[in-house]
């Protein structure tokens, strides 16, 4: 059975689309003729829109696209250049290791998955591109919170919720803060079952060529293969050489 459209949303997103299209200020009027609104709910979803910042409105009254979109615009154009410039050094990682590997960005304090390429593996982790997670429970989400500045990582602690997974998670926020001065001092995160029992993980960042960290790499895969000694000894090697790898070829595209 199909899912039901929400009115409001599909409402909102007709008005977004009339923005785009028109290419100019317009009326509330005319957006409410081209959306087939009454002008009070035209104007309800405009106030909505404008709030959020996905519409503006003029001096004159006209309303326009809001800068929210090029905002988001532009996160979506990032982070493709990324994917592709990554892409390769995913796979070589599965090929030296053969566990599964992601890229991973923060997003509103969670982490989104914008790639993966998997192991062979039967037992293997993964976790759908596109979908996102809890960063302080996850090593890439841990890399990522380490690298943001003292009022960001405030921001970020005070929106998102510690949630506890595992015996193993990290709940509370001075902890937490302790963990991250660490990861910044080794370059490299360690998940030792902290969201999921029996899963472990190394990651490690990626930085653009401003040296700013916009992205981390993962490989996770169970405590049956992945001993501490592996971990280690052949993990935490292989994923910051390959982190800076990319870091190195970021810089030298100017990305």
């Amino acid at each position: 059975m199909a899912s039901k459209i929400v009115q409001s949303v599909d409402r909102a997103l007709d008005i977004l689309e009339i923005l785009v299209e028109v290419q100019r200020p317009i009326t509330l009027s005319e957006i409410s003729k081209k959306a087939e609104l009454n002008i009070s709910t035209a104007h309800r979803l405009l106030n909505t829109l404008v709030m959020r910042g996905f519409a503006a409105q003029e001096e004159s009254g006209k309303y326009k696209l809001g800068l929210h979109l090029f905002e988001i615009a532009g996160t979506l154009e990032n982070s493709m250049d990324l994917k592709t410039v990554v892409k390769p050094y995913l796979e070589e990682i599965v090929e030296e290791c053969n566990e599964t590997v992601n890229l991973v960005i923060l997003d509103q304090g969670e982490v989104l998955y914008v790639d993966q390429v998997e192991s062979t593996n039967m037992i293997r982790m993964f976790a759908n591109v596109g979908s996102r997670g809890p960063a302080h429970s996850l090593g890439a989400g841990k890399v990522l919170l380490a690298y943001l500045g003292e009022e960001q990582l405030e921001q970020v602690l005070d929106q998102i919720e510690l949630t506890e997974f595992t015996a193993n998670t990290i709940t509370d926020p001075t902890e937490l803060k302790e963990e991250l001065i660490k990861i910044r001092k080794q370059g490299y995160a360690i998940d030792f079952e902290e969201m999921e029992e029996g899963v472990r993980c190394v990651a490690a960042p990626i930085r653009d060529s401003n040296e700013k960290v916009v992205a981390a790499i993962s490989v996770s895969g169970p405590n049956i293969r992945i001993t501490e000694e592996v971990l280690y000894e052949e993990m935490v090697p292989l994923v910051t050489a390959k982190a800076e790898e990319i870091s190195n070829k970021l810089a030298n595209l100017g990305l």
